[in-house]
């Protein structure tokens, strides 16, 4: 081993280390990267490298659509959707047991192909449905579970920001990535949806139906509640995702769209207010900013990381473990799922992304390398979703906590544990089962 590997390899162990102990992870990336950069590259190198990355992220045409979608999110929780749609479901479902829980994850699926906004899914849903679901008599535990679970489905739910950023990095089209992230994030909502029935007619305590006096007897009003609610939402969807996976528009157009769409439903609703445009604005720039600093300063972090060749260690050590390629594929999953809990998505999809990804191309799994890079790319997906519910730093909880401060973290972490099962369950299913992935990209195709 060189001494430029050795220091890439320190370089590693400082960031982790460094991130641990609380401090901010774009700063820490940013500064590692440049004070290990200059030790073993050199300034003018390393300068040069950094400002490279910085120009080289400016100029790609997907990251755009970042902030178009992050806007489109925001607007659409303005216009009061999410509130729409849980409604109208929670009178559909009503004579069922568990339809609270029922309506919870129905409204997180569709939103999330609205919006790839985790805290504001999980706070909007918090807000909706916390106070509701104690007052109907239900399980506290599983009412922050279904909470906290359905809004992280916007996570890996198409069009979400994380699949737009992980594109370039599998090197595969946006769109044919989406496609792939549809199979395993309906059958993540369908799981939750049944795990929550079934324990209500095990337990009817733990999710009551909704009382005969709360509901709705007239089918003609319980129909037009459904179309109002639904209708719009799901022609939003169809501009934006259709055209993206129908190869009509590109990312960013289509992020465009929606933006506008979102905008107009709000007026629609009568919601599109002074106020409402000027927080949707502000929340879009702190977030997107957010975003693409991790982005840019995990860029300038892989790619000092990539020239002290430190990469190439990590991916040869891995390579020659003794396990078949099945077993170094489960390895670099767990590997994942560990760093889910102190690092931000982007971090772990730009910088340890790359690293495995040599080792996965050379992996004999059964499949064509533009399948197995799709495949992998949705298990990452799902495998980071787990990291917005895996304590200690899961921030679903944090989020669910803010509003609704009666639970607390022991009742919301206990509730989030269950539902975490139930995605490494599906993750081990995709794994098994490429089709799950590949399905709908190959009918696409």
């Amino acid at each position: 081993m060189t001494l430029n590997e050795f220091l890439g390899l320190a370089m590693l162990v400082s960031m982790v280390t460094v991130i641990f102990v609380g401090f901010s992870i774009s700063f820490t990336l940013l500064f590692t990267a440049l004070l290990f950069g200059v030790a073993t590259l050199g300034v003018d190198r390393t300068f040069y490298l950094a400002y490279l990355q910085m120009w080289g992220s400016m100029k790609d045409d997907i990251l755009p659509a970042v902030p178009l979608f992050i806007f489109m999110g925001y607007m659409a929780e303005k216009a009061d959707l999410m509130s729409r749609l849980f409604r109208a479901f929670r009178l559909l479902f009503a004579p069922m047991r568990g339809s609270l829980y029922v309506a919870v994850l129905l409204t997180a699926t569709v939103f999330a192909m609205a919006t790839g906004i985790v805290g504001a899914a999980v706070t909007v849903l918090g807000i909706m449905a916390g106070s509701m679901m104690v007052e109907s008599g239900y399980d506290e535990q599983l009412s922050a579970g279904a909470i906290a679970a359905g809004g992280t489905l916007g996570i890996l739910i198409p069009p979400s920001v994380m699949l737009i950023v992980m594109g370039p990095v599998l090197g595969v089209p946006v769109n044919k990535l989406y496609s792939a992230a549809f199979g395993p994030g309906f059958l993540l909502a369908s799981v939750y949806m049944l795990y929550a029935l079934a324990r209500s007619y095990m337990n009817p305590k733990l999710g009551p139906a909704v009382p005969k006096a709360q509901r709705v007897a007239s089918l003609p009003l319980l129909l037009k509640e459904l179309v109002v609610s639904v209708v719009p939402l799901a022609a939003l969807v169809a501009a934006t995702l259709g055209t993206i996976l129908g190869g009509l528009a590109t990312a960013t157009e289509a992020a465009a769209c929606g933006a506008v769409g979102a905008t107009l439903l709000a007026l629609a609703y009568r919601r599109l207010t002074w106020t409402a445009l000027v927080e949707t604005c502000k929340s879009t720039m702190l977030t997107s900013c957010m975003v693409l600093f991790l982005v840019l300063a995990s860029n300038v972090f892989g790619a000092v990381f990539v020239q002290t060749g430190a990469s190439n260690v990590i991916s040869g050590a891995i390579t020659q473990i003794p396990l078949p390629d099945w077993g170094k594929l489960l390895l670099i999953m767990a590997i994942i799922f560990v760093l889910g809990w102190p690092f931000e998505w982007p971090a772990i999809v730009l910088v340890f992304v790359p690293i495995f990804l040599p080792i996965v191309e050379k992996l004999d799994l059964g499949l064509a390398k533009p399948e197995l890079l799709l495949w992998f790319g949705a298990a990452v997906a799902v495998n980071l979703q787990t990291a917005f519910l895996s304590p200690p730093v899961a921030m679903s909880a944090y989020y669910l906590k803010t509003v609704m401060p009666r639970w607390s973290l022991a009742i919301i972490f206990r509730g989030m544990s269950q539902f975490m099962v139930l995605q490494v369950l599906v993750l081990l299913a995709m794994l098994m089962f490429p089709a799950i992935a590949l399905w709908f990209p190959r009918a696409l195709q």
